[in-house]
């Protein structure tokens, strides 16, 4: 197969769809990789080093969308690339469509086969190529937030971890999943007083057991969270609804019952967000102030720390490329309920129902395209 790597051009992404091991490892199974100049800089891989692995450099993103057959990205396309995708090519990258209708409707009109990497989904109902980026995206979501809990950046002015004879912080989290979990170790590392919230009791029994004694665990309903943000200091968004638009946990009202200079992450946001009140940001604007209360959206927050991002999700995503590059998307998605499950839109049909139900369109069963 012939596999292209373009170079991201959201604002601030840094992050590249393969490291020079991922490209090697295509190569050594007998495809052909085509890897735009400079496209993993911003990861610290040079282009010496993906030629050293076996790929061939293109000077334009254009060149390397008309000769791929498979796309192998980070993030959905933008506006300026939607015209460079071809009837039949196969896009393998994160979409989050259920919160971005353009996108959805320019991949139906472009007829391209769109696998989409959070929607793969394990028989155990986990989400192997979402979960490094949940984890990295978690844990950053405390970093961000301790920044902007000082006072030049608007916050309360309050140090996460306290010191001896001043409180620390208080940190709720809204959801118990991979970036939940990776927040409060975080938070709780820290030193901060943390509780979070999930609707799952087996869940908060088992991260009751394995979080330290710093975290609190509590169930998740509205009138809890409502009661929880008029005392807390940062508030993580963490809720996650495979494939579809994140619930609104937070309303709009809620901000007047916050302290001023209360910091708000919303990590959910690439899928709608759980804060009726995020809209995303990019890392050049990362934060907007509603009702005195900081709000932190940055849709690709891996993006900052593209490092150690890029590894983490190469280590992922590499096992499922080469499947789909050694059989084909139809044979390798049929072969692969994970894979299958990551189909959500195929030559002009969204086969994937919570995309389907976020616009209205019309749902067409997956087994009908492969």
């Amino acid at each position: 197969m012939i596999i292209g790597v373009p170079k991201e051009i959201k604002n601030n992404e840094n992050r590249v769809g393969a490291t020079p091991a991922g490209v090697n490892e295509l190569v050594r199974n007998g495809h052909t990789v085509y890897v735009q100049a400079t496209a993993g800089e911003g990861s610290g891989f040079a282009d010496e080093e993906y030629a050293n692995a076996g790929a061939t450099i293109l000077p334009t993103i254009e060149e390397v969308y008309s000769i791929a057959e498979m796309i192998i990205k980070v993030k959905e396309p933008i506006e300026s690339e939607y015209n460079l995708i071809k009837e039949n090519q196969l896009l393998f990258t994160y979409f989050h469509f259920a919160s971005h209708e353009p996108l959805t409707k320019a991949m139906i009109e472009r007829k391209a086969v769109c696998l989409a990497y959070e929607t793969v989904e394990r028989a155990d109902r986990s989400l192997p190529l979402l979960v490094p980026m949940s984890e990295v995206a978690g844990r950053m979501s405390i970093q961000e937030g301790a920044k902007y809990l000082e006072k030049p950046l608007k916050g309360r002015g309050i140090l996460l971890g306290g010191v001896p004879g001043v409180r620390p912080a208080q940190v709720l989290i809204l959801g118990g999943g991979v970036v939940g979990t990776n927040a409060a170790k975080m938070a709780a590392g820290m030193g901060a007083d943390v509780t979070i919230l999930d609707t799952n009791l087996a869940r908060l029994r088992y991260l009751d057991d394995v979080l330290p004694a710093n975290v609190k665990t509590q169930m998740s309903n509205s009138y809890v969270i409502s009661e929880l943000v008029k005392t807390h200091d940062l508030i993580i968004g963490a809720v996650l609804i495979p494939g579809a638009k994140a619930p609104h946990l937070i309303t709009r009202d809620m901000l007047k019952l916050m302290k001023p200079g209360t910091v708000l992450v919303d990590v959910a946001v690439d899928q709608g967000g759980c804060i009726e009140t995020c809209k995303p940001t990019t890392h050049e604007n990362p934060t907007f102030i509603i009702d005195d209360v900081v709000h932190y959206c940055v849709a690709n927050m891996p993006g900052a720390v593209p490092f150690t991002s890029t590894q983490a999700l190469t280590n992922a995503t590499l096992p499922y490329a080469v499947q789909v590059a050694n059989k084909g998307w139809k044979k390798a998605c049929a072969d692969s309920e994970e894979l299958k499950k990551g189909l959500n839109v195929v030559n002009g049909k969204v086969v994937y129902k919570g995309v389907a139900d976020a616009f209205g369109l019309e749902y067409t069963d997956v087994a009908s395209v492969l």
